[in-house]
């Protein structure tokens, strides 16, 4: 393998594990915020548990996450000086926020709900908590802005003497079309996701008839939240699929292996075969495809033939077209699992209205793996999101072949099998922890009291 071989395969493994750690915390900041908002409001022990009780697991994940991402950032420098010094001036500024001020933020509030109660007043240690919170927004949306630059540039200019980008309108880049639907179809992602891990560790307890009270309170909380979030994933990621289809036109086609134009284009739920327009067989939804390109029932959805033509005249002779059966199969991964999720929370929603959810085994038996669900989703739409853009690093601007740094395969290769031993080492570590943790419950050794001045964790 050559060494950009190598280093995307590095960059990318790195980056999906990393992305296993973000959308928990982001979204077990905001729900653990939730539970000890309803502790302070109605003085409920239960309540006060609960927020004891994730917050645990919120602090294990938080710390696996800190470490995953600054080796990530990395290899910008190690892997990717090329990409590095063209983008620079418009990428570190993101970047430089997002660690100085977001991160900082972050952590310094998590230091405060971590060591004040007890100390802070019950409100102003409330506030630590839901300022956590924010700062990991704001940190996904400094990341965010810099990856829709990538994929949508805006806001500024090519130095022709350096040959790199310069900004030129930061207000540009935080208003990037592509930033504004992907980031709250991250967050909504996120707060998904965390609501689903709540509502699995909760049926874990419920299946085993420990602390009834407080783990059906959990997770009637996080059902409410996983379904009003997952639809909002959904929706959100419809319109993201319209604003794709005007500023990159190829990864839409690719999703559907549509290689022709077509208006009124159907969807494809399954392929079978190969995807090179010839299947054996498909099971296809008349329409389906031009409603969510173009939110028409009649809309033109440009086809990979067309747009390959179209840009190797505007680019040069060469493939623009992506590796097909991984937008393909991605795309669809990521949905299917994106509406197990819907349903799994609308039949929640109906068991607990029926007052029937502790009660339901079956039901709560599958609420366990299901946890697994946002994080199938949330990578595969990475996946698809990252690989649909190829052979673009930035798109339009700068090829992935010409990013890398003059270094051997040797180097990157020893670097790769070091960090994904060294990964799946923190895998386990977190795994365990987690487990460990989440299998005690609330009574577990080290859970704070009321009115004790010490840690709310202590590992």
């Amino acid at each position: 393998m050559t060494a950009l071989e190598l280093a995307r395969w590095q960059f990318g493994i790195t980056t999906v594990f990393h992305f296993l750690f973000v959308p928990l915390t982001i979204g077990l900041a905001f729900l653990v915020a939730i539970f000890q908002t309803a502790a302070h409001r109605t003085g409920d022990d239960a309540y006060r548990r609960m927020t004891s009780f994730f917050g645990k697991l919120f602090l294990i994940n938080f710390a696996l996450g800190v470490v995953t991402g600054i080796v990530q950032e990395f290899q910008f420098g190690m892997n990717w000086s090329q990409y590095s010094r063209y983008v620079g001036d418009v990428f570190g500024p993101p970047l430089a926020i997002e660690g100085l001020m977001a991160f900082f933020l972050e952590s310094t509030f998590i230091g405060l709900w971590l060591f004040g109660r007890g100390r802070l007043s019950p409100r102003l240690h409330l506030a630590t908590i839901w300022i956590v919170s924010f700062g990991s927004m704001l940190s996904a949306l400094m990341i965010l802005a810099a990856n829709s630059w990538m994929q949508h540039p805006v806001g500024f200019r090519i130095n022709p003497v350096a040959n790199r980008a310069t900004l030129t309108n930061f207000w540009a880049v935080l208003t990037n079309q592509i930033l504004i639907v992907t980031y709250w179809h991250t967050i909504l992602a996120a707060i998904a996701t965390a609501a689903f891990f709540v509502i699995g560790i909760s049926a874990y307890h419920l299946l085993r008839r420990n602390e009834v009270d407080l783990f059906r309170k959990a997770a009637s909380i996080a059902m409410v939240v996983a379904f009003i979030a997952s639809l909002g994933v959904a929706f959100v990621g419809h319109m993201q699929a319209q604003v794709m289809t005007k500023v990159q036109p190829m990864k839409m086609a690719a999703a559907e292996a549509l290689y022709d134009t077509e208006t009124g284009a159907s969807f494809s739920l399954l392929t079978i075969g190969n995807l090179s327009g010839q299947p054996i067989f498909q099971i296809r939804l008349p329409h389906l495809l031009s409603v969510l390109a173009t939110n028409s029932w009649n809309g033109r959805v440009e086809g990979i033939n067309d747009v390959q033509a179209q840009e190797r005249a505007r680019y040069g002779p060469g493939s623009y077209t992506p590796v097909i059966w991984v937008t393909y199969w991605g795309f669809r991964v990521m949905v299917g699992a994106g509406f197990a999720m819907i349903g799994l929370a609308a039949l929640g929603l109906y068991l607990m209205r029926r007052q029937r959810l502790e009660l339901s085994r079956r039901y709560l038996l599958a609420l366990i793996p299901a946890i697994a669900l946002p994080y199938v989703a949330n990578s595969a739409g990475w996946i698809f999101t990252e690989m649909g853009r190829q052979p673009w690093v930035i798109y339009g601007l700068m090829k992935t072949a010409r990013a890398p740094s003059f270094v051997g395969p040797g180097y990157v290769s020893t670097t790769l099998v070091g960090f994904t031993l060294l990964y799946g080492a923190l895998a386990a570590v977190d795994f365990w922890l987690m487990a460990r943790f989440g299998r005690a419950g609330p009574g577990a050794a080290g859970e704070e009291h009321e009115g004790a001045g010490e840690p709310a964790m202590v590992y």
